[in-house]
């Protein structure tokens, strides 16, 4: 059960029990059957968005030893945001209070439902770890070189599955019926025997899935590594600009909307956050770079500057853990990602969106181009703040982490729509609050000849 699906069991076990809580207690206290209420409608939203934000759902890589606890407390806070908001709602309507929106019923059933809530989801862990764990099994189809490249991207997903390979010379192939097989992915279809081909049909008339790699990597990994993208695939179209125009307009709408309000809400964290860079080392607040962004065209940027003045004379350069260049006030700007609200305005201007690609610098880029397969299709889509890449893999510091978060976006192109920009912008509010994905993993010291820079 994959990470999408799993939360969406979570988000209608909370449903559920909700209604079912809010029923028990209206026909204990009126003593008839509750009509449809929208505000506690909306307080059942937040409740769901505060979750998955400060993380109650289900997560395959916590510690078991620790979920217990940490599902208790992460259920408290969710429940003393819920019962502030709900508060607030009451003090801001200034409305005839009706009995069952008042605070002595209300505020009774949250706490159950919280109880219920936090019971009921660590159970839910406990069986998806139990019941999932491991039992994805890929039979492999192809050469060994091919089979060992799925192996290793399968590491890089840390997913919980096991390939076997199947080599196209075997008489003999396994029961797929055995080892709880979940399907067979072929390398080329085209390297097939008719004999091998009316197997494969009937193991897919019995239930099992054939998938090539491309599909492969959309339904298991999420993501596209380039070097398992072949020139077919981009012939038949597998990765093109996206066409809706409806899609179009609506981002965009959306992306002015929401910058224009964060811009406006932020700007006195930003007056706030440029007054520190000025009384720390009396340097510029803000620093501007040139990026690459629709169709390869060039824009500026412009950041909170969060390292010293002089930190870029050799050259262009990533940034790594423990990064001297850093300053005192830059660390904390970067962690909390304040750094990168001034890029809003980007985004209102068209440079940029909400959600997409995070745009490169083209000196660095000509370098990456030479070293990794199909990077320019990140152009097919305008950059954005924050992504699936940014949202799936830490910060990236290296040209490992460069073809890794490649590929993330290029899933991203490939399914883009309203639906994954929205489960994207809530993974980034979970990674903002949890202060997680602004540092590298490791240290680099890679240096680009800068060709524009300001």
């Amino acid at each position: 059960m994959n990470s999408r699906r799993r939360l969406l069991v979570a988000l209608l076990l909370d449903t559920v029990l909700f209604a079912l809580v809010y029923t028990a207690f209206f026909l204990g206290r009126f003593g008839v059957w509750p009509e449809l209420n929208l505000p506690l409608g909306g307080l059942l939203g937040f409740w769901q968005i505060a979750s998955y934000v400060i993380g109650r759902y289900y997560d395959s890589q916590e510690k078991r030893s620790a979920a217990a606890i940490k599902q208790a407390i992460r259920t408290l806070i969710t429940l003393t945001l819920s019962i502030s908001v709900f508060l607030v709602w009451l003090w801001l309507t200034a409305s005839p209070t009706l009995a069952e929106t008042s605070r002595g019923f209300i505020l009774p059933m949250l706490l159950v439902f919280a109880l219920s809530s936090g019971l009921l989801q660590q159970g839910l862990n406990l069986l998806l770890e139990g019941r999932f764990r491991g039992q994805e099994v890929w039979l492999v189809l192809g050469q060994t070189g091919f089979q060992r490249l799925l192996h290793q991207e399968l590491g890089l997903s840390r997913l919980e599955a096991r390939l076997q390979p199947l080599d196209l010379s075997h008489a003999v192939w396994p029961d797929p019926g055995k080892g709880g097989r979940s399907g067979v992915v072929v390398q080329s279809f085209d390297d097939l025997v008719p004999e091998q081909v009316q197997t494969l049909l009937h193991w897919q008339s019995c239930g099992l899935t054939v998938l090539s790699p491309v599909c492969w990597c959309e339904q298991v990994l999420q993501r596209f590594p380039p070097g398992l993208i072949s020139s077919e695939d981009l012939l038949r179209g597998q990765f093109m600009k996206p066409q809706g125009s409806i899609q179009r307009r609506f981002k965009r709408f959306g992306d002015v909307l929401v910058s224009a309000a964060l811009l406006w809400t932020t700007a006195l964290l930003m007056l706030t956050a440029a007054l520190l860079i000025k009384l720390e080392d009396g340097g510029p607040i803000f620093y501007g770079q040139w990026r690459s962004g629709l169709d390869g065209e060039l824009f500026k940027v412009w950041k909170l500057r969060s390292m010293r003045v002089d930190a870029e004379q050799a050259g262009a350069q990533w940034s790594g853990r423990g990064d001297l260049r850093i300053t005192r006030i830059g660390r904390l700007l970067r962690v909390t990602r304040i750094d990168e609200l001034p890029q809003l305005w980007a985004v209102l201007t068209g440079s940029m969106s909400l959600i997409g690609p995070r745009p490169e610098r083209p000196e660095i880029e000509q370098e990456l181009e030479k070293e990794i397969p199909h990077y320019r299709l990140r152009h097919l889509i305008r950059p954005g703040l924050s992504g699936w890449a940014q949202v799936n893999y830490p910060y990236g510091a290296n040209l490992e982490d460069t073809v890794n978060k490649l590929s993330y976006d290029l899933y991203y192109i490939r399914n883009s729509s309203f639906w994954l920009d929205l489960l994207i912008l809530f993974k980034t509010m979970r990674l903002v609050l949890n202060a997680r994905g602004a540092v590298a993993l490791r240290a680099v010291n890679i240096i680009y000849p800068t060709q524009s820079r300001m």
